[in-house]
Formats: C-alpha cells, sequence, structure tokens
C-alpha cells in the first residue's frame, strides 16, 4: 500500500464501487478527454476523496502539550485578554439630555446630596477619589458597606455618582452622604423599618444639611393609620425647602391605586420609570387625583411628576463589577442628578437655613413646565412626562422672588 500513497482514485460511471488508480501528475487527467475515456462525458471525473488516518508521534504530543502550557501562561498573564466593550446605559443619560447639560461644564459641584439605601460598597473602582459619608442605621459599621441584596445602594450610587469614563455619572462631584437603612431580608428583597427611613431622612436634613434626599424606596402607608414616620420626616423636610426625590414605586401590574411613600408627600417629587423604547414601564405605580387624605392634589404636585428612564440600567455592583437593575428606583437617581446640575447652577434656589418651601414650589412648576408643549396634562402614570434636563435648568433660570 506504501506504493499507493500518492494516486488518485478515479470511480467507474457504471459502479462508482469499481475504482481505478491514476497518477494524478499525469497532464489531463480529470479533463475533458480523461472523462470521454472513462465513459464519464459530459460529466467531469470526480475523483474519490482519500483520507489518511492521523499518527501521532512522541515528539507531536510533546509539542502539543508545550502549546497548551504556552496557551495557559499567556491567559493567566492576561497576554490573550481582550478587552471587549463594557454594557452601559449611555443611551439614558443622553435621552435625558443630562450629558448636554454636563457638555457646559456642569458636574453637580458644591451641591449636597444624601441618599438613603442599602449603604455602599465604596471599593468600587468607579468611586475611586470619592469622599463618601457613610451613616448605618443597620448595623454599626464606621467603614462604607453594603447590606442590599445585589447591592442596591452601591447601584443606585453608580447612577450618581461613577467616575468611570465609559459612564459618568448624572453629578459626579456632588458632595455625598449615604445613610443604611434598608437590608436584605433572606429572601433577596430590600427591606427596612419605616422609623428607620423617617430616622435617616432626618440625619440628612439635620446632620448632614443634605440640599437633595434621594430615596429610591417607598412603601405604603397604612389608610386606617395616622401619616407614616417617613412621610412625616419627607414633610418636615421639604417644608424647610429641602428637596426630596423619592421613587414612585414599582407595583404597576398589581397596583394599590397611589404611588409608594413618602414619594406621596405633596412637596416631594414622586418619579416613575420608563423602559428603552420611552413608553412608561410596565411595573411602573400609578398616582392618586386625590392624596391620603382624600384631597384632590393640585399642579405642580400630581403623583408622579416626572418619568425618567428605569429599565435595565448598568450601573456599579458588587465584586468591582458592573450590574443591571430595573424600577422606579433607578430612575429617581436620574432625577436627583438633573436636580443637582441645576442648583449647582443656580446657587439661590438650594435650601436655606430657617427657609420655607418656596424656592422648592417653583423648582417643581419649573419641572412640570419643561416637560409640556401646551397647557397643563397629567397623567396617572407617566406624570407631567419625560425628564428633559436641559429643558428644566432652561426654566429654573427664570426663577425669580423666591
Amino acid at each position: 500500500m506504501e506504493g499507493l500513497r500518492g494516486v488518485e482514485y478515479l470511480p467507474e460511471p457504471s459502479d462508482r464501487r469499481i475504482v481505478s488508480a491514476v497518477d494524478p501528475t499525469v497532464i489531463g487527467f480529470q479533463d475533458q478527454w480523461r472523462a470521454e475515456t472513462m465513459g464519464w462525458a459530459p460529466l467531469p471525473v470526480e475523483p474519490v476523496v482519500q483520507y489518511r488516518r492521523q499518527r501521532f508521534s512522541v515528539s507531536g504530543v510533546v509539542v502539543f502539550a508545550l502549546l497548551i502550557s504556552l496557551s495557559v501562561l499567556m491567559w493567566q498573564n492576561q497576554w490573550l485578554v481582550v478587552e471587549l466593550p463594557a454594557p452601559k446605559s449611555e443611551w439614558a443619560f443622553e435621552d435625558t439630555s443630562i450629558r448636554d447639560v454636563q457638555d457646559i461644564g456642569l458636574t453637580g459641584d458644591g451641591v449636597r446630596v444624601c441618599m438613603v439605601d442599602t449603604g455602599i460598597d465604596g471599593t468600587h473602582e468607579a468611586f475611586t477619589g470619592i469622599d463618601v459619608t457613610f451613616k448605618d442605621i443597620v448595623g454599626a459599621s464606621r467603614q462604607p458597606v453594603d447590606y442590599g441584596a445585589v447591592a442596591h445602594g452601591t447601584l443606585m450610587s453608580g447612577i450618581l455618582l461613577s467616575q468611570d469614563v465609559a459612564q459618568l455619572g448624572t453629578a459626579p462631584n456632588v458632595s455625598f452622604a449615604m445613610v443604611a437603612a434598608l437590608q436584605d431580608n433572606g429572601e433577596g428583597e430590600n427591606t427596612g423599618l419605616d422609623a428607620d427611613v423617617a430616622d435617616a431622612i432626618r440625619w440628612c436634613q439635620f446632620e448632614y444639611r443634605a440640599d437633595i434626599i434621594s430615596l429610591s424606596l417607598g412603601g405604603s402607608d397604612d389608610a386606617d393609620a395616622s401619616e407614616g414616620g417617613s412621610s412625616a420626616a419627607t414633610r418636615q423636610a421639604t417644608d424647610a425647602g429641602i428637596y426630596v426625590v423619592a421613587a414612585a414605586g414599582n407595583d404597576g401590574l398589581d397596583d394599590d391605586g397611589d404611588v409608594a411613600s413618602p414619594g406621596s408627600v405633596a412637596l416631594a417629587i414622586s418619579v416613575g420609570a420608563t423602559a428603552r423604547a420611552g413608553d412608561v414601564w410596565a411595573n411602573s405605580s400609578v398616582g392618586d387625583a386625590n392624596d391620603r387624605e382624600g384631597d384632590a392634589r393640585q399642579h405642580p404636585h400630581m403623583k408622579p411628576e416626572v418619568v425618567a428612564p428605569g429599565e435595565r440600567i448598568i450601573s456599579t455592583g458588587e465584586d468591582n463589577l458592573w450590574y443591571s437593575s430595573s424600577g422606579s428606583s433607578d430612575a429617581t437617581v436620574f432625577v436627583t442628578g438633573a436636580l443637582a446640575l441645576i442648583l449647582e447652577d443656580q446657587p439661590r434656589l438650594k435650601p436655606q437655613s430657617g427657609g420655607d418651601a418656596s424656592c422648592l414650589i417653583q423648582v417643581k412648576q419649573a419641572l412640570m413646565d419643561s416637560m409640556l408643549s401646551s397647557g397643563i396634562d397629567h397623567d396617572e402614570r407617566g406624570g407631567y412626562g419625560f425628564l428633559d434636563a436641559e429643558s428644566w435648568l432652561n426654566e429654573s433660570r427664570s426663577i425669580s422672588g423666591c
């Protein structure tokens, strides 16, 4: 068989199982003449493919092993790692025109934001250089820590603060405080006592002296009881001119009929969520035309006031990773960030010691006006419209006398 290694095999036209050995170097082998001679014309002769068994040698195995070892070594040293672009939610920052406002140089500098959530993992690289003031109500940690399921507070903080060039936060240069008042209940849900949230809000107001309190949380006040502690604390803060931005809630598929508290408080800004396509996210909560006492709500305080991106938002997570989350929690931080940019541009609108809610009310009026093209139109799920940070800034610049 050694002498037949270099030949080709041509089948007989009458029976392909009968083959002839042919030297492939013969000139004209397989052309029209060969086909006619062998009876294949007008079809060309198709040689039978000859499969050869692979032979392995000791030297071949050694070379193969060396190649595998070299590949492992290169992988361990990241010589073969291809840096793929990380997923991000740049569309959300652009759709809300936050990037347009940042382009004029606004970053939230000089504005004090206090967030009440599950805490924050300050070791994430996106928070490099950020000074976080941390208050722990859940435990007794002196260092920033996140007690939440999927690090909820860290996710929300990243939307606001991220220093990563791939996805810069909404107001990355604000002065920032995090109060850990919620924690994972063991079933993947972040829960906390209403009294703890109330204490956290009061700490933000009286200890941290916040300009904005951001609440990516919410619950339901008992209709048969007096106003909950978190709602009372929110009312106290907003009456003093402190801006409270709170999630509308995510019970839209099984709605209780109103936005979550404490966002239900009249002067708070309640935020619903939208999907990537721009329509209201299916789970975003409905707002009632009447408040918890049964009195009709007035403009510009109808609930929710505004909607913002809240579906599959990429942000900072545990172990220096980036996570995706959906809900009015995410949407709330976009509004918080836009408001921080406005207060940096117009510091006269910040809450003043011993002040009242007059500036706050006019800023909320500006928010409503920034989203309406003609007349007043409010939707129980979509609020006055979709967040437009640039338009809100322009309306706020015309505020006078507060």
